[in-house]
């Protein structure tokens, strides 16, 4: 299912062979968190803007609409008109960012809707169940996402529970997969690494979940507020032990210079919010470092936000009129930026899948890591 093609350092270029079609790796995942990209961007103009995979969010998906109306509805693909990969979280993240509405048992989480705090429940099993009826082409493992810093005793116990929670996940979504009324019967499940920031609870969790043989493995539990330092130091320390026939997944990362110094590391997929939400608030992302476009500097520029840029919106409009819409506070600013800010990152994958073919991927990262971190 994951085809190594060629690696330059520990940067990897492969293909990732699911269900729903082949990705290119390294790449992004644009998040359509309830089943669409905030700022207004359907799944037919995501295909135009090189999105290969779209993630979405089993938590909010189970409040609103119910993931058993998108199972009757056929599954999240035809609900939403998407027909390349989709990638469903477990729900575990939620457990995190709801800590105050949670309370952790060995089967599972109770906590309260953030929308009517209405009581919910959610185990490994019952989060397997929900990501079957949304039938995404990879369902993540049911965890807990610790925050850092956190005291070793409990990210001990943390792990550990974790790692029974991927048993428990991975039975269930078997039994799932040879039921005859299962959308997708060929459903990929992802283990998620835990640990903190503690070097030896990070590997040997990664060496206890690499056991248990799932489909691929994501690395959690980062950009939770730790220093970037110590998120790379973590991923140099923690892909040395993941199974290189798998492809690798770095949860909710981030700038542009966070993916390509996690390529840098051996990480084969990203995802985040950054670029839809930061689009939203008039920060673009260009091949110049980063900008922000109700500065008065582009009241009477008429270049496109990026000269560098083919996406729609640099072809069809001006720095001074995108300005003009965010100042004015119409809606198809939003639009217009998040539409760039996709299409940068994606375009940003390709560009790094091209250097590693060409071998030149050092050199990209010389060029852009520090480029793009800082205003243009």
């Amino acid at each position: 299912m994951f085809k190594l093609i060629k690696t330059e350092g520990l940067a990897r270029r492969g293909e990732f062979i699911t269900p729903h079609g082949v990705i290119q790796t390294p790449f992004f995942m644009n998040v359509g968190t309830a089943a669409a990209i905030k700022g207004g961007i359907s799944s037919p103009e995501l295909a135009d803007l090189k999105c290969q995979v779209e993630l979405c969010n089993t938590y909010h998906l189970h409040l609103r609409p119910g993931d058993d109306v998108i199972y009757k509805m056929g599954g999240l693909h035809k609900f939403m008109n998407w027909h390349k990969p989709i990638l469903t979280d477990s729900g575990g993240f939620q457990v995190f960012s709801l800590a105050k509405l949670r309370k952790i048992k060995e089967e599972g989480v109770y906590f309260s809707s953030h929308i009517d705090g209405r009581k919910i429940f959610m185990g490994p099993e019952e989060s397997m169940q929900i990501q079957s009826h949304l039938a995404s082409t990879i369902a993540m493992a049911f965890d807990e996402c610790i925050e850092n810093p956190a005291p070793r005793e409990y990210v001990v116990g943390s792990i550990n529970r974790t790692t029974r929670w991927l048993k428990r996940c991975k039975a269930e979504m078997e039994r799932l997969n040879a039921l005859e009324d299962t959308i997708n019967r060929h459903q990929m499940l992802f283990g998620i690494n835990q640990g903190g920031t503690y070097d030896d609870l990070r590997i040997q969790h990664m060496k206890d979940i690499s056991e248990l043989d799932t489909d691929g493995y994501a690395v959690g539990g980062l950009a939770v507020g730790e220093p970037t330092d110590i998120m790379y130091h973590i991923l140099d320390i923690v892909t040395e032990h993941m199974p290189v026939n798998k492809p690798r997944y770095l949860m909710g990362v981030g700038t542009p210079s966070n993916i390509i110094e996690g390529v840098a590391r051996g990480i084969d997929m990203f995802d985040c919010v950054m670029p839809s939400r930061n689009a939203r608030h008039a920060t673009v992302f260009t091949w110049n470092g980063i900008t922000h476009m109700t500065n008065s500097c582009y009241a009477l520029d008429g270049k496109p936000l990026d000269e560098q840029c083919d996406c729609p919106t640099c072809r069809n409009f001006s720095r001074s009129y995108i300005r003009h819409l965010f100042k004015s506070g119409e809606q198809l600013a939003g639009r217009l930026a998040v539409q760039h800010n996709l299409y940068f990152y994606n375009t940003l994958l390709e560009k790094i899948r091209e250097s590693l073919d060409s071998g030149t991927f050092e050199a990209f990262r010389r060029e852009y890591s520090l480029r793009l971190s800082q205003k243009a």
